[in-house]
């Protein structure tokens, strides 16, 4: 059987016909992949339209390929979000899926970490979908299923920390991208861990939690050498474990000496763990996770922040935050 790893999800939502990078294209059935147009060929309108008739919402390509597909979707987002003729479903599979493409690279290539205006580029298309959409947080949909849990998390995280900060405070422009890009990077560290650390299902040991727990600083330290990201990044992904009664880590900060975009950070990883599995699904409500937050957690965040939290995300409207 072929090794699905060898495997990337593309939303066919996301691709745009005939511009689309000339490559070879899989569909997933009966759990193999089968290759259903090979380099040489477009990728047409009708190619899409009979592959969406036939209810295929994802088709694949070879992670060799993903390079050149990656540059082409980023190249193409901006202008596409701005699009008349795609609706906010579609701008949310572009989005989405150009950020699980960006940073899975990352992860998979951590000296890319340097390219800054690609960085930028990608949370100025983010925070332009939030702010053009009113419907962007119900309308942003996973591709959980596929395996990508941690990519799929960190788009979840940037995008409810930005939506946080655009309510509680007034931030130019160049904040909210340091704030965004630190928000995506959040789990950065977390390539440092072993993966049978990472996948496993079972109860952590402590030493293994130990391991673990070393991800924001290791991260933050990889970072840091690297120069090129900003003092507000760099402490989100330092302290976004940090908690507000001075029980989290690495440092174990208190109060307001948790920077503040970190603080909300913390704030949206945990709530998105809550409200989401490793699958995709809604696991429970979102006043039910403010609610243990509130309780159970009691201490561990800002009242302020968690009263921003529950403004965006308890309302009558908004009754579920998928991405």
């Amino acid at each position: 059987m072929e090794d699905k790893n060898i495997y990337v999800p593309i939303s066919l939502e996301s691709i745009e016909p005939v511009i689309f990078p000339d490559v070879a294209l899989f569909i997933k059935t009966g759990g193999n992949y089968v290759l259903y147009k090979n380099s040489g060929r477009d990728f047409s309108e009708h190619d899409h339209e009979r592959l969406s008739k036939s209810g295929v919402e994802f088709i694949f390509v070879s992670r060799d390929d993903m390079d050149v597909i990656t540059s082409h979707m980023e190249a193409s987002a901006g202008r596409l979000l701005k699009s008349d003729i795609l609706n906010a479903r579609a701008k949310a599979k572009m989005i989405y899926q150009t950020s699980i493409n960006f940073v899975n690279d990352l992860f998979h290539n951590p000296e890319k970490t340097t390219d800054t205006n690609r960085s930028k580029r990608l949370i100025e298309n983010l925070m332009s979908f939030l702010s053009d959409n009113p419907g962007a947080i119900s309308s942003l949909e996973t591709v959980m299923s596929h395996n990508y849990h941690t990519f799929v998390h960190s788009l979840q995280v940037a995008s409810l920390t930005l939506l946080m900060h655009s309510e509680a405070f007034a931030l130019s422009r160049d904040e909210m991208l340091d704030v965004g890009t630190g928000a995506i990077l959040h789990d950065f560290g977390k390539i440092f861990v072993p993966q049978e650390i990472l996948n496993k299902t079972g109860r952590l040991s402590d030493a293994e939690i130990e391991i673990l727990k070393r991800h924001p600083e290791e991260g933050y330290l990889y970072l840091k050498s690297k120069g090129v990201l900003s003092p507000v990044a760099l402490t989100i992904v330092r302290h976004h474990h940090e908690r507000y009664d001075g029980s989290g880590y690495p440092l174990g900060l208190k109060n307001t000496d948790i920077p503040r975009s970190a603080q909300i950070t913390g704030i949206a990883d945990v709530y998105c763990t809550l409200t989401t599995d490793i699958h995709g699904n809604k696991t429970i409500p979102s006043h039910i996770a403010a609610q243990l937050m509130r309780n159970q957690m009691k201490g561990l965040f800002s009242p302020h922040l968690m009263n921003t939290l529950e403004k965006l995300v308890c309302t009558e409207d908004v009754q579920q935050f998928i991405l």
